[in-house]
C-alpha cells in the first residue's frame, strides 16, 4: 500500500477502482503570412461563437440537472469565450508573431493563464486553469478537431488526472463517478466546486500520484486529502468505519439544522454562512444558515480578464439572495490590493501591500468598481434583504465615503428607472483603529463585523501565514478578546447591530468566548454550523460570561484557550 497526502477538496469518502483521464491534446498549429491574418481572424471569431455555445449548452444541461448555481460556472466559462481581452491578444499573436487562429488563441491563453498564476493567489490560480480550458476549446474548434470521446466508466470508478477542466468534469457519467483524485489543481477550482456540488468525494494536489499509479484499488478521503494506492484490509476497513461515521454526521447535523442556537438558560445566538460563490448557499441553507454574514465577491472578478458588469453582479448577488429565502445576505465589497491585483486593475507596486492601497481605499481612484457593486447590490435586494460591508474601514472618513459612495448609486439607479430596494449599510473591522473609534461612526451605520483574521493580525503584528509564528496566531489571543470586548461595548452604544465572520466564529471553541463577551451573530463555513450549535446549546451564557471577562485578564491565547475548552467538555448536552 501506498499513501500520498493531498488538499481536501470535497468530503466523503470513495474507494474502488481508478480510470486516468488524459486532457484534450492541443491541436497542431502554423505560422502563417501577413496575407492571411484577416482570414484567421475571422476563423478565430468563428471559433469562438461556437467554443460559447458549446458552453452555454453545458451551462444548461448542468441547470437541468438541478444545479443551477454550478450552471452559472459554464455561463461565464462562455461569456469568457468571447472576451475581447482574450481574443484582441490572439489577434495580436497573428499580427507580430505569425500564429494561426489554432496557435493564437493557445498563445493568448497560456498568457493569461500564466499572468494569474504568478500572482501566486490560490483562487487566481484556479481562475487560470479555466482560461487556458476556454482557450483549447476555441483551438480545438478553430482547428476543426472534435471533442474525443472520454474513457468510459464501464464500472463506479475514481477519476485520476493531472487536473480536470470543468467542462469535463460536468461530462462525466456521475452515476459512475465515485470520486476525483487530482495531482495539481486547488479546493478552489471549479471541478472543485462542482465535486462538493454534487456531493462527490474529490482530493487535489496529491503531489507524485501519476508516477505511483499501479494496477488495483484506489480510495481517497476527502475530507483529510489522503489517497491510498491498494489499500490493505485493514485501511479498508478504517475508511468504511469514517465513511459511516460522515454519513451519520451528516444526517445529524442536516437533523439539527432547524434547531435555534440557544444556550441552555435562553441567549439566542445567530448563525450564518460565510461564502465565496453562491454555489456554497444550497448546502449552507441546508445545514441551517439563518442569513450570509460574509459573501465574498472577489471570485466575481477574478474569474475573468475583464471587470464584471453591473448585470452579471446582480445575478450573481440575486441567486445567493433567493437561495436564503426571507434571511438577509451581506455583500462584502471588493476586497483586493497589491498582494491580490487582477489583470485589468492595474495598480502600482507596494512595499507593503497589506498595509496599502487595497479594499475601500480604492475608491479615491476607482470609485466606478464600488459603484457597479452597489448599484448590483441594490438591484438584488429587490429579491430580499441585503446588507453590504465596506473592508479595511479605518476610521469615521472611511465610512462616510461608503454612504456617499451608496448615495450616488441609489441616484444613478433612480434617474435610470431601475428598481432597486434600499440596503443596510455596516463595515468590516479588521483594524484596531476602527474599533477604537468606533464611536465616531457607529450610528451612521446599521451594522458592523469583526473579521477577526485580519483584526488579529493587524494587532500583534503578525503573518498569519508565517509557520514560525504559531504562538501568535490563535485567535484567542487576550488583546484580540480585548477588542472584541470594546466594539461589543461600542455598537451596543451606537444601537447597531454587531457580528464576527473571521475564522474564530467557527470554532467551537472561540464561539463560546466571543458569546460570553456578548456577540450574538456568528458567520462561519457551512461546515462549522453543527459544532458551533452544539458548543452553544449546551453552554449556559452566564457561565460565559463571567469566564469571558476572567480572560481578558489572561496571560496568553493558550490560557483562554484552556480555560473555554475545558468549559466546552463540561457543557451538558445540547437541549431538544
Amino acid at each position: 500500500m501506498r499513501t500520498l497526502s493531498g488538499t481536501p477538496a470535497s468530503s466523503g469518502v470513495a474507494r474502488g477502482p481508478w480510470v486516468r483521464i488524459e486532457p484534450p491534446r492541443e491541436p497542431v498549429a502554423r505560422t502563417i503570412g501577413q496575407d492571411e491574418v484577416e482570414t484567421e481572424r475571422a476563423r478565430l471569431a468563428s471559433a469562438a461563437q461556437v467554443a460559447s455555445a458549446e458552453l452555454e449548452a453545458i451551462a444548461d444541461r448542468v441547470t437541468a440537472d438541478g444545479h443551477p448555481d454550478e450552471g452559472a460556472i459554464f455561463g461565464a466559462q462562455a461569456q469568457m469565450a468571447l472576451d475581447p481581452a482574450l481574443l484582441s491578444l490572439a489577434e495580436q499573436g497573428m499580427e507580430e508573431r505569425h500564429l494561426d487562429a489554432t496557435g493564437a488563441v493557445l498563445a493568448a491563453g497560456r498568457d493569461l493563464a500564466e499572468q494569474l498564476r504568478a500572482l501566486g493567489d490560490e483562487l487566481l490560480s484556479a481562475r487560470a486553469a479555466d482560461v487556458g480550458d476556454v482557450a483549447l476549446r476555441i483551438a480545438r474548434r478553430a482547428a476543426g478537431v472534435p471533442d474525443g470521446s472520454l474513457p468510459g466508466l464501464d464500472v463506479p470508478s475514481i477519476v485520476v488526472a493531472e487536473d480536470l477542466p470543468p467542462s469535463v468534469t460536468a461530462s462525466l457519467p456521475r452515476e459512475r463517478l465515485l470520486g476525483f483524485a487530482l495531482e495539481s489543481g486547488s479546493a478552489t477550482a471549479h471541478a472543485a466546486i462542482l465535486a462538493r456540488a454534487y456531493g462527490i468525494p474529490a482530493v487535489v494536489g496529491a503531489t507524485g500520484l501519476l508516477a505511483t499509479l499501479a494496477p488495483g484499488e484506489m480510495a481517497i478521503d476527502g475530507t483529510t486529502g489522503e489517497v491510498f494506492l491498494d489499500p490493505d484490509a485493514a485501511t479498508s476497513a478504517e475508511l468504511d468505519r469514517r465513511a459511516e461515521r460522515a454519513r451519520r454526521a451528516e444526517l445529524e447535523a442536516r437533523g439539527e439544522a432547524s434547531l435555534p442556537a440557544v444556550t441552555r438558560d435562553g441567549v439566542e445566538v445567530t448563525l450564518l454562512a460565510n461564502i465565496g460563490t453562491p454555489e456554497e448557499a444550497p448546502r449552507a441553507v441546508e445545514l441551517g444558515a439563518r442569513g450570509v454574514g460574509l459573501f465574498r465577491t472577489e471570485f466575481l472578478f477574478l474569474e475573468r480578464v475583464t471587470e464584471p458588469s453591473e448585470d452579471e453582479q446582480v445575478a450573481a448577488y440575486r441567486a445567493a439572495v433567493e437561495a436564503f429565502g426571507p434571511y438577509p445576505v451581506t455583500i462584502r465589497l471588493l476586497d483586493v490590493g497589491g498582494d491580490k491585483p487582477i489583470p485589468y486593475l492595474p495598480m502600482a507596486p507596494e512595499a507593503n501591500p497589506f498595509l496599502g492601497v487595497r479594499a475601500l481605499r480604492l475608491a479615491a481612484t476607482r470609485p466606478g468598481l464600488f459603484l457597479t457593486q452597489l448599484r448590483a447590490a441594490m438591484r438584488a435586494a429587490v429579491a430580499g434583504p441585503v446588507k453590504v460591508m465596506a473592508p479595511m474601514v479605518a476610521d469615521a472618513g472611511d465610512a462616510t465615503t461608503l454612504l456617499e459612495l451608496a448615495g450616488q448609486a441609489a441616484a444613478e439607479l433612480r434617474a435610470r428607472g431601475v428598481a432597486f430596494a434600499p440596503v443596510d449599510l455596516g463595515v468590516m473591522l479588521e483594524i484596531p483603529g476602527a474599533v477604537l473609534v468606533g464611536d465616531s461612526y457607529f450610528p451612521k451605520l446599521a451594522f458592523a463585523s469583526l473579521g477577526t483574521n485580519d483584526l488579529l493580525q493587524y494587532t500583534l503584528a503578525v503573518d498569519r501565514g508565517n509557520p514560525g509564528l504559531g504562538r501568535y496566531q490563535d485567535s484567542l489571543h487576550p488583546a484580540l478578546l480585548r477588542l472584541v470586548a470594546e466594539a461589543v461595548e461600542r455598537a451596543a452604544r451606537a444601537g447597531i447591530e454587531l457580528s464576527v465572520c473571521g475564522e474564530m466564529a467557527g470554532d467551537p471553541v472561540a464561539a463560546l468566548a466571543l458569546v460570553g463577551t456578548g456577540i450574538r451573530k456568528l458567520s462561519m463555513a457551512a461546515s462549522s454550523l453543527a459544532p458551533v450549535r452544539r458548543a452553544v446549546r449546551g453552554a449556559e451564557e452566564a457561565r460565559l460570561r463571567a469566564e469571558a471577562r476572567a480572560a481578558l485578564d489572561d496571560a496568553s491565547a493558550a490560557a483562554v484557550r484552556a480555560r473555554f475548552t475545558a468549559l466546552l467538555a463540561s457543557a451538558g448536552p445540547a437541549g431538544a
